[in-house]
């Protein structure tokens, strides 16, 4: 936030309230709000594949509430989401949770695939705006050379795997090395669901799709803005890829790093800041409403649950009693 703060502050505001009132057509904001609903839906149904693997089949509705709330919790706390989201379907599967974390480490890993595949086209379709970019902010590629070529990086790599060996090889039977060579065991099961999947082409589809509606609602939001429709799918992947890049940074809902890489990359394009500037709030900020909206719906649907299940085991309860009874 403080960021955000020290970025808007350099901008006219006045002038920003102007756009946001009167030169915005939010039909295509809502059509965005409605693609970015699409895309993690298809997260919940390409999650479900890997469930399935596992040996479970949960109802598709709770899969979707497991991702919802996953969004939320991650908009409240960064990284909080994926584990709200294994400790919630566990729990209602009677499932191992270390397993379905690693089905949602292997996700992960196949969306970070994803994203080094788009990235790397766009790179070499738009190597000047990259260019541009990094020159513009060079304590970017500073601070990315020094995290690659720093020796210490690599020497905890090193000392860490000597550690992992010698304990696994020498200390077999030590308590602590047991419980973590069975959680280990059940994150590679969990991990491994897409290597045993039978629906790999289904997983793949479902992949595109997730990332084909995160382009789909960026890009829409440009027919909102007069200055923007002329702006064309290039411009939109470069936005889209610095974006991306940004929400790495450990920040909720990436606010602030988000903002600061869009406006950085439109006016690159020629986009002035007061614009750029409100393109990013709105496009932002009607992601983020988006998952407050889902995040209140997850949170009444799985109170209904819970009180569904409290009934059922009361009434089974007092069957159970009256059978005796009658006995």
């Amino acid at each position: 936030m403080a960021l955000l703060g020290y970025l808007y502050s350099h901008l006219d505001l006045y002038r920003i309230g102007t756009i946001l009132q009167s030169e915005i057509n939010y039909f295509w904001i809502v059509l965005s709000m409605i693609i970015g609903l699409m895309s993690h839906i298809f997260r919940a149904l390409r999650w479900k594949l890997q469930l399935r693997t596992l040996g479970v089949n949960p109802a598709i509705k709770s899969v979707i509430n497991a991702v919802f709330g996953m969004y939320a919790m991650n908009l409240l706390i960064p990284r909080v989401g994926e584990v709200w989201r294994c400790t919630y379907l566990s729990r209602r599967e009677k499932m191992s949770f270390t397993q379905t974390l690693g089905s949602i480490i292997s996700e992960r890993l196949c969306d970070t695939l994803a994203l080094g595949v788009l990235t790397v086209m766009t790179f070499f379709l738009q190597m000047k705006v990259f260019r541009d970019f990094l020159r513009k902010f060079p304590m970017i590629e500073e601070t990315l050379w020094r995290m690659i070529t720093t020796p210490w990086l690599y020497i905890c790599i090193v000392v860490a795997i000597v550690i992992l060996i010698w304990l696994f090889t020498k200390k077999t039977q030590n308590k602590w090395v047991v419980r973590i060579k069975g959680i280990v065991k059940n994150l590679w099961y969990g991990f491994r669901t897409i290597l045993r999947m039978k629906h790999i082409s289904l997983y793949l589809f479902y992949t595109i799709a997730i990332w084909f509606c995160y382009f789909l609602e960026l890009y829409v939001c440009f027919f909102a803005f007069g200055a923007m429709h002329h702006l064309g799918v290039l411009v939109a992947m470069s936005l889209f890829i610095m974006g991306s890049l940004s929400m790495g940074i450990p920040v909720q809902g990436g606010v602030g790093p988000w903002h600061l890489a869009i406006i950085a990359t439109l006016a690159i394009y020629g986009i002035g800041e007061n614009v750029a500037g409100a393109f990013a709030l709105v496009a932002h900020g009607s992601q983020m409403l988006l998952i407050i909206l889902l995040g209140i719906y997850t949170a009444f649907s799985v109170s209904l649950e819970n009180r569904k299940k409290r009934v059922g085991e009361l009434t089974n309860a007092v069957g159970e009693k009256e059978n005796i009874n009658c006995k």
